[in-house]
């Protein structure tokens, strides 16, 4: 099976801000491949290519194979550094992985029936506290995203990590620290005119 996010490099001999620089300007992004046991890998993309692949979200919560002159290597994204002022990627990081071991991946999480549930419908907001919420799991396991359920959010009223449906074998990396990091995942609040409506 091909894997829809497929990252071409090329080891890279030089380092330092003026090597970076000069790549750049050739319309390539300096990178470096870490983790799994090897050493640390400078490496070089095409910055057009990389692009196309971070206009997808899945990207930032999948399996990746890098292939480095021509050799793949798994490995999830989990740095990227962009220049504010323009459409520019400056630099990414790459954590190789072993499919046998436990990642930890920030997963986006997908808010559905908002307009519809309980609080939605008394017109209130959703206030979203987090957009994505940090995962261990096997990689085999890893989600491309957490489906949050607000079809029972009454305005007031929150949902918390503990309240997230999770599919087998993937646990958050917060609770496992202690109920006090049970920390709100959104909230419905009252909006203006639910409150004026309420008032009369």
């Amino acid at each position: 099976m091909t894997n829809m996010f497929e990252f071409v490099a090329e080891s890279r001999g030089q380092s330092g801000k003026g090597a970076a620089r000069r790549l750049r300007r050739k319309g390539e992004i300096p990178a470096v491949i870490y983790g799994g046991h090897l050493d640390p890998q400078t490496i070089v993309l095409n910055h057009n290519e990389v692009i196309k692949h971070l206009d997808r979200e899945a990207v930032y919560s999948h399996i990746l194979d890098v292939v480095v002159d021509g050799k793949a290597q798994k490995a999830i994204l989990k740095g990227v550094q962009r220049n504010p002022a323009r459409f520019q990627i400056l630099h990414l990081d790459f954590q190789r992985i072993n499919m046998a071991e436990m990642v930890k991946v920030h997963v986006p999480l997908h808010f559905i029936n908002e307009h519809s549930s309980v609080g939605g419908k008394k017109g209130g907001i959703a206030t979203h506290a987090m957009v994505d919420v940090e995962v261990s799991c096997l990689p085999s396991s890893l989600p491309e995203y957490i489906e949050v359920d607000l079809a029972n959010l009454d305005i007031g009223a929150s949902l918390h990590l503990s309240d997230l449906v999770l599919p087998a074998g993937v646990e958050i990396v917060a609770l496992a620290q202690g109920p006090e990091h049970d920390l709100p995942v959104v909230s419905m609040m009252a909006s203006k005119a639910s409150k004026e409506e309420g008032a009369a």
